[in-house]
């Protein structure tokens, strides 16, 4: 018996010995192919780049250093690897041809995987087990991530309403820290570009919308909300002044320092509904918030708020106002929307990422689950679901760093005039652009009226601003 259960763990010590050497010798061939790539990406023609590419992974004829390596890699028969390299080699060329603005390039290298030669059998079992994974790959996840790419540079005729959101399913992969350095970056640096366009095309829309021209020059909006986006963002501009949610934001920040985390948790949840207009909204979100709230990191109750424990906590408070189980939307995002909240549960997101801006990437995640969720829905079906979506894009850009929204009156307001009517007046947007090595720049888009929104400063004591939290209903 002794000399059967010695045997058993020699041959368990011996298969892990094996799999560990089987393990070194592939990384070994994997990081001569990743080598090669991003010596040739910096100096090789984009065509002979993608030549190469083609060599290597579709039709390789075991010639070359790379063909080489991938043979070793396919006699080794691991395919997640094959999959790895093939991956890592893609956001290897994509993340440097980002850099270079070579934006059709990209697509070109996506198109790569179009190729019928991908579906021929061929004599060699090598290449028909190489290309039996390549399939695999496309039809995975990770090459769906791979195409997201390329569809900015496709006919501007969107396939699906999800296209609209791109940024936030490529930011889904930068927060994903099981993806090559490579794709992350890329990831972050096409979402940035595409948020970036979206910023740049509705500053432009709001200006030529104000501006009497020939019906057939009507400028075109890059939302789906129609003419009822300028009534949406004037809406939103409004609220500024001392009560903007800026200010409100710095005070909470301000009387929350320092204080034990069960303290906080009630005060978060305050500063959360403070704003909220409809009395049954409040209702719902005081119960449900606060049974999430309170047992939430109990064993951290009596000790002192720390950055750490905010970020935490607010990543924590998105998921229950979007997805919790990163697969389906939470019960409290569904009641607000299904009710016609979908401004509040914007601007209560928006509120989180006042006090903690390092949870807006895990924000814009959960909101890349709530589109994959919903992709297998036609938009008329899920119409409530795009209507947030467009509603918390456009708000987030209203609330950017780098761009200004304010409201010019064009009219002169009649004294008898008790209320100021909002058709009065008109958008004003200026964008901030940062360049190295040079002051700040501003692009006006508009006009030059006389701005209704100035900067304030605030007439109440910090005290004085928080008491206002424990309303239970304050007007947006």
């Amino acid at each position: 018996m002794r000399a059967k259960k010695s045997l058993t763990v020699f041959q368990i010590s011996t298969a892990l010995q094996i799999s560990e050497q089987k393990k070194l010798i592939i990384q070994k061939y994997q990081e001569k192919i990743f080598r090669f790539f991003i010596e040739i990406v910096k100096t090789w023609e984009t065509s002979r780049i993608l030549e190469e590419f083609k060599k290597t992974f579709i039709y390789p004829q075991n010639k070359t250093e790379t063909e080489t390596a991938i043979y070793e890699i396919i006699f080794a028969n691991d395919e997640e690897e094959f999959i790895n390299t093939i991956k890592r080699c893609c956001y290897i060329i994509i993340n440097n041809w980002l850099a270079a603005r070579k934006y059709s390039e990209i697509k070109e290298l996506v198109e790569l995987f179009n190729m019928p030669l991908i579906y021929e059998e061929t004599s060699s079992m090598t290449i028909n087990h190489l290309r039996k994974w390549l399939i695999n790959f496309i039809k995975s996840k990770d090459f769906d991530e791979l195409k997201l790419f390329a569809k900015r540079y496709e006919e501007k005729e969107e396939k699906h309403w999800s296209d609209r959101y791109t940024s936030y399913l490529l930011m889904h992969q930068y927060v994903n820290v099981k993806n090559p350095p490579e794709q992350r970056e890329a990831a972050r640096i096409q979402a940035q570009q595409l948020k970036e366009k979206f910023k740049f095309d509705l500053a432009m829309y709001t200006a030529r919308s104000n501006i009497m021209i020939n019906t057939y020059q009507k400028p075109k909006n890059p939302t789906i909300l129609g003419d009822e986006v300028l009534q949406l963002i004037k809406t939103i501009i409004t609220k500024r002044g001392q009560f903007s949610y800026v200010n409100i934001a710095n005070i909470f920040l301000k009387q929350t320092e320092g204080i034990k985390y069960k303290n906080f948790k009630q005060s978060l949840q305050k500063y959360l509904i403070y704003s909220v207009e409809r009395r049954e909204c409040v209702l719902a979100l005081n119960v449900k918030l606060s049974k999430k709230l309170q047992p939430l990191y109990k064993d951290q109750n009596e000790k002192t708020l720390t950055d750490a424990l905010l970020l935490r906590t607010c990543k924590r408070v998105v998921e229950f106002l979007t997805t919790e189980d990163r697969q389906k939307p939470s019960s409290l995002f569904v009641l607000l929307l299904s009710q016609g909240h979908a401004l509040t549960l914007v601007i209560i997101l928006l509120k989180i990422t006042l006090i903690c801006k390092q949870v807006r990437p895990h924000l814009e995640a959960c909101i890349a689950e709530l589109i994959k969720y919903y992709l297998k829905y036609p938009e008329e079906e899920c119409k409530w679901v795009v209507n947030f979506l467009e509603i918390f894009r456009i708000t987030f850009v209203i609330y950017d760093e780098n761009v200004q929204y304010n409201l010019l009156q064009m009219k002169k307001i009649n004294s008898d005039k008790n209320a100021v009517e909002i058709q009065d007046y008109r958008i004003f947007s200026q964008i901030k652009f940062v360049e190295e090595d040079s002051e700040e720049t501003q692009t006006d888009t508009s006009g030059g009226e006389e701005s209704l929104s100035e900067e304030y400063t605030n007439p109440f004591t910090i005290e004085e601003d928080m008491s206002l939290i424990d309303a239970d209903i304050i007007s947006t």
